[in-house]
């Protein structure tokens, strides 16, 4: 894949992304509308986001990760390749509906396991109705994920990008409708058909963005057909390596066990002192589904573009290129993620009013504080999300494991250490640092291994560009945050003062002092040279 081709290709993601997580974020401000910020709110995203737990537990890292090198590789074969995808489509597609048998009646036990503190409380059966019509989900999802790869694999970027967008306008729809005929529902008022058609509707979603992905599959020219063939070396290869992710996924789902488990406490906690502010799990959801909007947008979009040419020069054992390619990689995404992080740290509870409407001020502002607190970790999240695919260019999904469990347990340990410090107002607070700062370490530790492949990435060759960038945007934002009260107009106006005069100012500032990458990015995203 050429230069112009991973700036094409990162364009159109990008592009798909943004309006993937505009939608995805309208999508949540209504489910927040319609189910608070507090314990009603907290049934259904517990419930709702145990498809994805157990998604990456089992299978997501491998489809999204540990095949593509083995894609790549078998579309080198005479058949294109469709031998070997048929087997894998077959075999994930078996694993996929017993996986969703076998949750579906576990669901009980998954609840006690995620959220121990509704046991004996309305909120325990709520919560297991959600689950049981969300966890169809996984099947969908995760056919979603894998056709998608193979679509990636063969140079096809956009349509994986932008079939979520139709899912989260079918959630837009069935929110909405519910917007329009909730009145200020609670675990005690909301009936069980208003329950079941929320989480039937949200799971329609996902139907409708894997069938947004078939048209796609058509133009590869990859017959996938029902194989039940495993024996293919192959396939063993993939499903050896994919028992790694296994151990990968279970450190990941660690850190959001003890988080889950500590914020839904605190939420019970907190209703018991009093405190009806928001607290709990939805505020920590909400923020984080906000701080990945940078993330998603530049880091995954150039990170799919560009593994399928890390994996061809891993196994044409092309170090140097692949250094060059990370490298690149990492200071283009700063270009938006330092900004973006300086602004979520300086005016959280300012875009968080914004946003969400329907709750209370003090709720919106509990959020923002979440965000706030999240925002020092998000230029860690994304280099470490680029150290992390060098990795998976060279298939070894033991360093990955490695690193993402060190990274977990840290994360773990510092949750535990800030809900029994803090009262239980600000626990969802501290949950979010512990994350942040857990991202710094699992950066660290991710670079560090890819020096086994010759792969010396310095702090030096990073820090120096975020540095300068983080200084030019703060000369510009600090100021406003300091006059942000004096600004005339309510908090929105005020909030796009500050936004646009600091982004600006920024852009300004970078072409004064000639930041090359600055120029880079818009020409990548701009589709120019």
């Amino acid at each position: 894949m050429s230069e112009n081709s991973i700036a094409r290709s990162s364009a159109i993601m990008a592009v798909g992304t943004l309006a993937s997580r505009i939608t995805g974020l309208i999508r949540g401000l209504l489910l927040v509308a319609v189910l608070g910020t507090s314990l009603l709110g907290d049934t259904y995203n517990v419930a709702n986001t145990m498809p994805n737990i157990l998604y990456n537990l089992i299978i997501g890292g491998a489809l999204t990760a540990v095949f593509v090198p083995q894609i790549v590789r078998a579309l080198r074969e005479p058949d294109g390749g469709s031998a070997f995808v048929s087997r894998l489509v077959t075999a994930t597609s078996v694993l996929l509906a017993l996986l969703v048998l076998v949750s579906v009646i576990a669901a009980p036990l998954l609840v006690r396991l995620f959220a121990s503190s509704y046991v004996g409380r309305p909120e325990f059966n709520l919560t297991v109705l959600f689950m049981r019509y969300c966890l169809p989900q996984i099947f969908f999802m995760g056919l979603f994920a894998l056709l998608g790869q193979v679509a990636n694999a063969k140079g096809k970027f956009g349509p994986m990008m932008w079939a979520p967008v139709f899912n989260n306008l079918v959630a837009i729809g069935v929110f909405g409708y519910f917007l329009h005929i909730s009145k200020g529902w609670k675990v005690s008022t909301i009936s069980h058909g208003q329950a079941t058609w929320l989480a039937v509707g949200t799971t329609i979603g996902f139907i409708v963005q894997l069938f947004c992905l078939l048209p796609v599959l058509r133009e590869t020219k990859i017959k996938i057909r029902p194989r039940f063939d495993w024996r293919d070396p192959e396939l063993k290869k993939s499903l050896h390596l994919a028992t790694w992710t296994l151990a990968f996924a279970a450190f990941s789902q660690l850190s959001y066990l003890v988080t889950v488990n500590l914020s839904t406490s605190a939420a019970v906690r907190a209703l018991k002192d009093g405190v009806t502010t928001g607290v709990g799990y939805t505020p920590y959801g909400n923020a984080f589904l906000i701080l990945l909007l940078p993330h998603s947008v530049v880091t995954i979009s150039i990170v799919t573009a560009i593994l399928p040419l890390l994996s061809g020069h891993a196994i044409d054992k092309k170090f140097k290129e692949i250094h060059e390619e990370l490298l690149r990689a990492i200071r283009l995404v700063g270009i938006i993620t330092v900004p973006s992080a300086i602004a979520f740290l300086l005016f959280g509870p300012m875009i968080t009013r914004t946003l969400f409407f329907g709750i209370s001020n003090a709720d919106a502002r509990y959020l923002g504080l979440v965000l706030s607190a999240f925002a020092v970790g998000l230029l860690p999240l994304s280099v470490n999300l680029v150290a992390l695919r060098g990795l998976n260019a060279f298939e070894n999904v033991k360093l990955q494991v490695l690193s993402n469990a060190i990274m977990n347990i840290f994360a773990s340990l510092v949750a535990f250490a800030f809900a029994l410090a803090l009262p239980a107002k600000w626990v969802t607070v501290g949950l979010a640092g512990a994350a942040a700062l857990s991202y710094y370490v699992g950066a660290w530790t991710s670079i560090r291994l890819l020096r086994r492949y010759k792969i010396d990435i310095q702090i030096s060759e990073i820090i120096g560009l975020y540095a300068r960038l983080a200084l030019l945007y703060g000369a510009v934002a600090l100021p406003l945050f300091l006059i942000r009260n004096q600004i005339p107009g309510g908090n929105t106006v005020r909030l796009l003062v500050v936004l646009s005069v600091s982004g600006l100012g920024y852009l300004a500032l970078a072409r004064a002092f000639k930041i090359a990458e600055v120029g880079d990015a818009f020409a990548l995203f701009l589709r120019r040279k």
